[in-house]
């Protein structure tokens, strides 16, 4: 019998290995898996690398993970939101590395990953700093710049409903990241508010189907926005 439930968060994330690259899903808060998070600081892995699109707000959350000193680098898009002052000053220190991904680069980037693909081209960031040192191409009349797939040991995602297959919903715009880093990781672990009993889910209406999942943990009321660190 498949069943990929674990009874806690911190069962969940129990692998998680120091100097591992994790990718967290959310944009901003919207989809922030708080709780796995939470989680993971009190493991202690550390020297992580984390890929996200945001670089924490606030100080819940990744700001909370960045400020217990677990991350060596992130690799993100958006590192200078107004409440991002974790992050701003631990880089002003030097004490953490940041490597700076156009948003839309970001995504194909993950998704290469999860689709198997040794590279893609794209036309972002041609011309600017971003692409100094990195291979380019003109193609049909259009430059582009070679970008290598984002890959990951982990991926912590926030789902709306899933069951013990692994299967997944979203809510709205907390889906963003979540389907794409699913498939790019090499173990995938979501928290959902909901678990449904199989087969109460619509198969029309799966957006990350249970082959990406590795373990699922309920979380009974899952907060909306940070975690126990706001």
């Amino acid at each position: 019998m498949i069943d990929k439930t674990v009874s806690s968060a911190a069962a969940a994330i129990a692998d998680i290995h120091d100097d591992a690259t994790v990718m967290i899903g959310g944009f901003g808060v919207a989809g922030q898996p708080a709780e796995l998070i939470d989680a993971l600081i009190d493991h202690g892995a550390r020297n992580l690398t984390i890929v996200n699109n945001n670089a924490g707000n606030g100080e819940a959350g990744l700001a909370a993970l960045l400020r217990a000193r677990r991350v060596r680098k992130i690799v993100c898009s958006f590192p200078r939101q107004a409440d991002s002052q974790v992050f701003d000053a631990l880089y002003r220190a030097g004490d953490i590395e940041l490597e700076l991904v156009p948003q839309g680069n970001l995504a194909a980037r993950i998704q290469a990953a999860g689709a198997g693909l040794g590279a893609i081209f794209t036309p972002t960031g041609y011309g600017t700093l971003l692409a100094e040192g990195k291979e380019t191409r003109r193609i049909a009349g259009r430059d582009y710049v070679l970008e290598y797939p984002i890959h990951a040991d982990f991926a912590l995602i926030k789902a709306w409903r899933g069951d013990r297959w692994g299967n997944l919903q979203y809510r709205k715009a907390a889906r963003n990241f979540g389907p794409i880093m699913a498939a790019a990781a090499r173990q995938t672990i979501v928290q959902v508010g909901q678990l449904l009993p199989l087969g109460e889910m619509d198969p029309e209406t799966v957006v990350t189907p249970g082959i990406f999942v590795h373990k699922l943990v309920c979380v009974a009321g899952q907060s909306m926005q940070g975690g126990r660190h706001a």
